[in-house]
């Protein structure tokens, strides 16, 4: 049962959320530092002056480095990897008219694993610090392509075909994957692992702008959108009715979510379930409309990752437990729950 609550109301918790997180997040570690703390080296870092108000609070300069070169980094990370893959999420769930799609269904998330494990096992920095992001988009554009290619046909159109073709694309890409690693470098092997398992640890300011722009224009984008995904949610004949062109709008619309999901899984590797589970528990709270409903799962998502992080690096502390794994066991959990419940 779907229980409306006022979207303002919704929006300052996880914004209050979000905040409490992140401030979390840049706290523990193995080395703890305190919130005065925390919060006086980042508002130096902005503007000395700013600081002045935290002149009875000190720190040693080992902190500023912890804060700001390695655990702020992390959180805008999450933050944005969160938000991608919950908007992604809702959005292909709007346009393929099932409430069980997500970027990695359709194949995005393989691709754009195909195109980082290239890089890693093969290939090598050729660019520098943005190979990895590059052949990301490359593999997720790769996938992209083979879907309009198989969706020229109009019966493989419909979402249920859609939903098909793009799991026969994630199971092609994802065996062109293993044979990648089976056939690269076996020292990068264990690297490879680790990086398809899900994880913040390639956080790096130098790795973050041109990734951090694109996720979110993409997601912008992507709420924009909201009002061509509620006339598809109707169908392709409402929607056509609308003065909408269908075909234009789903093939922006899956481009939009293969940009956003290729950039994030180049930085943080295969995180599963955000996209499926986050929008679920939003619409359950604000029902369906994607006006609402996609800059509320943004925010949803962010505040889910940094939650998922922070327990991440508590549970076998001082090691750090992949997040994917843990989206992978909540989101299964939570599916679970559902098919019980029902």
């Amino acid at each position: 049962m779907i229980h409306i609550y006022k979207p303002h109301i919704i929006a300052g918790f996880l914004l209050f959320f979000i905040a409490l997180f992140a401030l979390t997040g840049i706290m523990i570690g193995v080395s703890e530092i305190s919130s005065p703390q925390v919060l006086g080296i980042l508002l130096q870092s902005i503007s000395p002056d700013w600081s002045q108000s935290w002149a009875n609070t000190s720190w040693r300069s080992s902190h500023e480095v912890i804060v700001i070169e390695l655990r702020a980094p992390r959180v805008i990370l999450a933050m944005l990897a969160g938000a991608g893959l919950a908007v992604c999420g809702t959005a292909l769930q709007a346009v393929t008219r099932n409430p069980l799609t997500d970027p990695f269904l359709l194949g995005v998330s393989s691709g754009a694993s195909m195109g980082a494990v290239l890089v890693i096992s093969h290939v090598g920095l050729l660019i520098g610090a943005y190979t990895m992001p590059v052949f990301s988009f490359a593999g997720g554009l790769f996938s992209f392509l083979l879907l309009l290619l198989l969706m020229r046909r109009p019966e493989n159109q419909r979402p249920d075909r859609l939903i098909l073709v793009g799991v026969a694309i994630s199971f092609l890409l994802m065996a062109v994957t293993n044979g990648l690693i089976f056939l690269g470098d076996q020292r990068a092997a264990q690297s490879i692992v680790f990086w398809m398992l899900g994880g913040l640890g390639r956080a790096r300011w130098d790795l973050l702008p041109i990734p951090t722009v694109t996720i979110i224009i993409g997601i912008i984008m992507l709420v924009w959108q909201a009002r061509n995904l509620n006339a598809l949610m109707m169908g392709q004949e409402s929607a056509a009715a609308m003065g909408i062109s269908v075909n234009r709008a789903r093939i922006i619309i899956l481009l939009l979510a293969t940009l956003v999901t290729s950039m994030i899984v180049s930085l943080t590797g295969t995180i599963g379930f955000v996209g499926l589970v986050v929008p679920h528990i939003m619409r359950s709270f604000v029902g369906g409309d994607n006006r609402i409903l996609l800059p509320l799962s943004a925010l949803a998502g962010s505040a889910f990752i940094l939650g998922i992080d922070i327990i991440a690096r508590l549970l076998l502390a001082p090691q750090e437990l992949p997040i994917g794994i843990l989206t992978g066991a909540v989101g299964g959990g939570y599916f679970c729950y559902l098919i019980t419940r029902r």
